[in-house]
């Protein structure tokens, strides 16, 4: 298993494990989850995986592409609609020689206007980001505003060296347990008590359609071009949906 698909798949398996979710194939064929690219006409490239348990979606999206040195694992962990609690994600690539990952917790609530809620949520995560960050081999990703104003200040968006790579599994594990302790004890009413289900829900929606939105991170454009315009479309909408078109 190579360092970006360990990185990402430890991950989804220690979340499948601690919060006992369940793999949903639903009604969908072997073809619908196998990914294909007419680069590579004689085998796949990649699956698109979704497990689901306690209103929580987890969606894993995994392509390997020889011919262009492309190792791309990503995941997003979907927290029900009504919570508060962040949204989880990672996305871990290779691409020969040189390796990048995205790490963050998606807020749920407006951080600027709920400060308890992002000392809560957030506070924690401070000295294990500043501690990621000061590894050595970490660059800059080319990450605009629009989409760090979708996430977190929180979030964590480099390229890496090989080591610096394998050093960062530390701040990944680190933020993924923060993570599971949150979903696991839930957020505080107090924290919530001007937010209803319905606020939380619309907010999501909206904040959904724009992270995975093409005019805003281009890397949809690329995702086209590798397994076509309508599997392309198929991953972007189940992520958009919180997995719930896997199988449509």
């Amino acid at each position: 298993m190579s360092l970006p698909h360990q990185l990402c798949w430890s991950t989804v398996q220690t979340i499948v494990d601690r919060l006992a979710l369940t793999e949903i194939p639903g009604d969908a064929t072997p073809e619908r989850l196998v990914l294909t690219s007419p680069m590579v006409p004689d085998g796949p490239v990649g699956n698109l995986r979704v497990w689901t348990g306690g209103g929580l979606n987890l969606v894993y999206v995994g392509m390997t592409v020889d011919l262009i040195k492309l190792d791309s694992h990503m995941m997003f962990a979907f927290t029900a609609l009504d919570s508060a609690v962040p949204h989880f994600t990672l996305d871990s690539v290779g691409n020969d020689d040189d390796f990048a990952f995205h790490l963050d917790l998606i807020p749920r609530l407006d951080l600027g206007a709920n400060l308890a809620y992002m000392d809560h949520c957030y506070a924690p995560l401070t000295p294990i980001r500043e501690a990621g960050q000061a590894i050595a081999g970490l660059t800059p990703a080319n990450i605009g505003p629009r989409q760090w104003a979708l996430m977190s200040e929180w979030m964590i968006v480099n390229r890496a060296s090989q080591p610096a790579f394998e050093e960062i599994s530390t701040t990944v594990s680190a933020y993924r347990d923060h993570w599971l302790d949150l979903v696991e004890a839930g957020i505080p009413n107090e924290l919530t008590d001007d937010t209803d289900a319905a606020q939380l829900a619309t907010r999501d929606r909206r904040n959904r359609d724009a992270i995975f939105n093409p005019d805003v991170d281009l890397v949809w454009a690329r995702v086209s071009q590798l397994v076509g315009e309508e599997q392309s479309e198929h991953i972007r909408l189940t992520l958009a949906t919180q997995g719930n078109l896997i199988g449509a």
